[in-house]
């Protein structure tokens, strides 16, 4: 059989070729979740009922107010009467009250400050312990997962025993705990155990007793 030698440029293309298509694998084969992105998922601060809120309108100390936000979510405002302030950002509720207030004052400016965080901010968390990443207590979300909160975390660690880990909720009859099989959820593909997060939720990861 005869062999052809290639050429520099033909070997120099194949190489390109190849690192490319390592480049592409590697990019859509891994997730690193770094500091700076976990910061960025994390849920920003909503307004909770019995939060303190201060409503202020530039150059329109009339139309300024502050106080509670009510236990039903509402919040009282001159001209434009009440809002639901409660589960929403700050800015998104200053949003809001430009948008109406533009039928009664030319180009307003608002400014929405929580003055106290009263509400039930800690309650409506949840949290990973142990041998994580970095141990975290997150603004809890709808349709967050055990995995989602994991990843997070910044994946088990070196130290880990993953099919060990514990999910604990609080129930009627008290806290109940369930197993969670993250080795078989991060590499097996098997989602039984990705359960979705309640309010309150604790997910541990233990150590390995070796």
């Amino acid at each position: 059989m005869e062999f052809r030698k290639l050429s520099p440029v033909a070997v120099a293309l194949a190489s390109l070729t190849l690192v490319g298509c390592a480049s592409t694998y590697n990019a859509d084969s891994l997730a690193v979740y770094s500091d700076e992105t976990r910061t960025e998922m994390a849920t920003p601060f909503e307004v909770g009922a019995g939060d303190v809120i201060e409503v202020r309108v530039w150059r329109s100390p009339e139309l300024s107010v502050s106080g509670p936000v009510r236990s039903d979510g509402m919040f009282a405002l001159p001209l434009i009467g009440s809002i639901q302030v409660a589960g929403r950002t700050p800015e998104d509720v200053k949003t809001e009250i430009e948008t109406k207030l533009t039928e009664f004052v030319a180009s307003p400016e608002v400014t929405v400050i929580v003055a106290n965080t009263s509400s039930d901010e800690f309650t409506n968390r949840v949290r990973v312990t142990g041998a994580v990443g970095s141990p975290l207590s997150l603004s809890w979300r709808k349709d967050m997962t055990v995995l989602d909160l994991v990843l997070l975390a910044g994946g088990a660690n070196d130290f880990a025993a993953p099919q060990k880990t514990v999910l604990y909720r609080k129930t009627e009859n008290g806290v109940t705990a369930y197993p969670v099989y993250l080795d078989d959820i991060l590499y097996g593909g098997k989602l039984a155990t990705n359960y979705n997060l309640m309010p309150s939720d604790i997910l541990t990861v233990p150590e390995s007793s070796f």
